[in-house]
């Protein structure tokens, strides 16, 4: 499989993951002969539903969370009609390919045995649960690649312009220096505990984020990790030095922006970056790869997008939202 394919499913996956909600039952649209409901659309935005919390206009979290009801509806009705494809195309996958994306998605959390089937409890799966929902992925990915992938062409001239295109910036790695407060939540942590833990991050990001308060002096006084007693400061750092997710916030925070409170195996962290500092350009050899998979997963996406554009125009569907 594909590398930059297997990446696909992945964001897909990740990105898909349902949590516990109080839900109504409520027909959102119907896709041919396939019924959405509400409940399904919520269960899919609830982890966008959870931040706009947070917002204090009521009018504004209306606002926005009308927007997001309804661009995660709008992929689902995709979905449906890729489901709908899939069988009529008696797409199949086997146990040893779920074994082997299961797999890779341990991996990509650096999970394995009970932690990986805890992780999954906090997300509201059983394993079995998972592994169907891989399953109908897996089968999407293989009608992807059957419909779409012979199209994608990323040719040495596309990868030559599309480095000269990017910008230095975006080409010139860097180092950044952040803070950090964190609630310590055990990795064997109960769902209940663990949202615990957010719910007092929460709170703390809140406070963080007051014009009037001194984000260093916040983590002496409320950080629970080793580096409280400087204030949070973690001083510079590279890529690749922190787990996976703080990493991947930390590299893309503004200069002074405060994080949404953000869970590794350590608990809560929320984060503040204060300075970057440039190391030197990466050379085109080093960067042909990374370009080649941006390139390639945006004409995936593109043609993918066609795809369901093409399905849609051909189906009966009937909006209830």
């Amino acid at each position: 499989m594909p590398r930059s394919v297997k990446r696909l499913l992945l964001v897909l996956l990740l990105g898909s993951l349902p949590v516990r909600a109080e839900l109504v039952d409520r027909v959102a649209a119907v896709v041919n002969n396939d019924i959405i409901a509400l409940s399904e659309v919520e269960a899919r935005a609830a982890p966008e539903l959870a931040r706009i919390k947070a917002e204090p206009d009521p009018a504004r979290r209306g606002e926005l969370r009308a927007l997001i009801v309804k661009r995660v509806l709008e992929g689902l009705i995709g979905e449906k009609l890729m489901d709908a494809q899939v069988r009529e195309l008696n797409i199949d996958v086997s146990e040893a390919e779920v074994d082997l994306g299961v797999d890779d998605v341990k991996r990509q959390n650096n999970v394995e045995g009970a932690q990986f089937e805890q992780l999954l409890a906090q997300e509201g799966y059983t394993l079995p649960a998972f592994r169907g929902f891989m399953k109908k992925h897996l089968s999407k990915l293989k009608l992807v690649n059957l419909k779409v992938r012979s199209k994608v062409k990323v040719t040495e001239e596309d990868l030559k312009a599309e480095y000269a295109k990017v910008s230095r910036d975006e080409l010139q790695d860097f180092e950044v220096r952040a803070r950090h407060i964190l609630v310590q939540v055990q990795p064997k942590a109960t769902p209940e505990q663990a949202e615990q833990g957010r719910l007092k991050a929460v709170a703390l990001m809140n406070e963080a984020k007051k014009p009037d308060t001194d984000f260093g002096a916040l983590a002496k006084a409320k950080s629970e990790g080793p580096s409280a007693a400087d204030g949070g400061d973690l001083g510079f750092f590279k890529r690749g030095v922190m787990v996976a997710e703080f990493d991947k916030v930390a590299f893309t925070l503004p200069i002074g922006g405060i994080s949404e409170p953000i869970r590794t195996k350590f608990g809560w962290h929320v984060i503040k970056v204060e300075e970057r500092r440039a190391l030197a350009a990466r050379p085109y050899e080093e960067l042909k790869d990374v370009l080649r998979e941006r390139l390639t997963r945006a004409q995936l996406e593109k043609y993918t997008d066609q795809y369901v554009q093409e399905l849609r125009a051909s189906a009966a569907i009937d909006l209830k939202l």
